[in-house]
């Protein structure tokens, strides 16, 4: 249960990373280039410490795919950024491809060790 609060710490370390970057102005702020190195090393930090105990492919997946669906509503609700109707669609997707893999792999997970 403690890798998936270490997960959790990781994406939202992610979103915080990638809306510092935004914050950023294309590298031209130095206080925002900062917050977006720490928040994507805190990221990895707690994305590795998860792996103790949750496969890669759902771990990895579980972080990139949130974290992109959490991106794309920090922008919609803080940067005024618009999104489509496809871009919902394949934001939609993301999450459920998540599940589906959350589902299928912690049931696999002991199947396979290298």
């Amino acid at each position: 249960m403690m890798a998936y609060f270490y997960l959790l710490l990781g994406i939202i370390a992610e979103v915080f990373g990638t809306s510092m970057l935004k914050a950023s102005e294309g590298l031209s702020r130095v206080t925002p280039i900062i917050g977006g190195v720490v928040g994507f090393g805190a990221a990895l930090f707690f994305l590795a410490l998860s792996f103790r105990t949750i496969p890669l492919n759902v771990a990895y997946a579980t972080w990139s795919g949130i974290g992109t669906a959490g991106a794309a509503l920090i922008g919609l609700l803080f940067w005024k950024e618009k999104i489509n109707v496809p871009s919902f669609i394949g934001i939609a997707l993301i999450i459920a491809g998540i599940v589906v893999l959350n589902i299928a792999g912690t049931s696999h997970s002991s199947t396979y060790k290298m």
